[in-house]
């Protein structure tokens, strides 16, 4: 294959991610300990929630935890003291102390990648958390280019694609979300690989479109297969 540029998404594709977001939702719907709604309905308001405060603060630790104390003020009798306050806070803040726990064989077929083709890490979040935790995987040094934005969709992509001055032919974005990764790079002109994770965050789940045509989808068990293709 002659030279292709990778967009590579980090979070639940080179590493773990929301595995520890699940871990602190299921703390805090036991905290809650709502009477009367299910914890299934407990999680179908904190769902709600969250994209409401996607909106207003973005992705990552911040937003998550005006989540949960909103959705705690919206489902509990009990108003929020600043001692409720701060132990559902401590959800949150729990994920940051979390060491980066790579998926297996990611460095192994990073270096394998960056031998052959241009990669470009593409991630969305909060400029601070992701730049720490590309930082602590210590993958950044097979990444020609690293690119953390507010949001993934056409614009964004069509935005780094003008940057980097990337031909639409030859460049794919590899990642487990198809709202965030397969459909909004492909509607941008490019190739994709999806690479599923069996934890991949709820708000992230959408159909994948098929591919346009002279555009190419490409489906992987795993990271390590992109090996076998590129």
């Amino acid at each position: 294959m002659p030279p292709q540029t990778l967009l590579i998404d980090a979070d639940d594709t080179l590493w773990e991610n929301n595995i520890y977001f699940e871990r602190a939702i299921a703390r805090f719907i036991s905290f809650l300990n709502h009477h009367e709604f299910s914890a299934e309905q407990v999680r179908g308001v904190l769902n709600d929630v969250e994209r409401e405060c996607i909106v207003k603060h973005g992705y990552g630790l911040h937003s998550f935890s005006h989540a949960l104390v909103d959705t705690f003020e919206r489902l509990s009798a009990k108003p929020v003291t600043p001692e409720l306050h701060a132990q559902i806070h401590s959800f949150a803040h729990s994920i940051a102390d979390h060491s980066v726990e790579l998926l297996p064989e990611v460095p192994e077929t990073l270096q394998y990648l960056s031998e052959r083709h241009r990669l470009i890490l593409m991630t969305k979040g909060a400029i601070a958390e992701q730049t720490g935790k590309i930082e602590r995987s210590g993958l950044k040094e097979y990444f020609a280019a690293v690119e953390i934005v507010a949001e993934k969709d056409p614009a964004a992509y069509g935005h780094v694609v003008e940057k980097h001055k990337l031909a639409l032919d030859s460049t794919w974005m590899v990642g487990n979300s198809p709202k965030s990764d397969i459909n909004p790079a492909m509607a941008a002109g490019l190739h994709a690989v999806f690479v599923p994770h069996g934890d991949t965050w709820i708000l992230e789940h959408e159909e994948i479109n098929p591919a346009p045509p002279r555009q190419k989808l490409l489906i992987v068990g795993r990271f390590a297969e992109l090996r076998e293709h590129f």
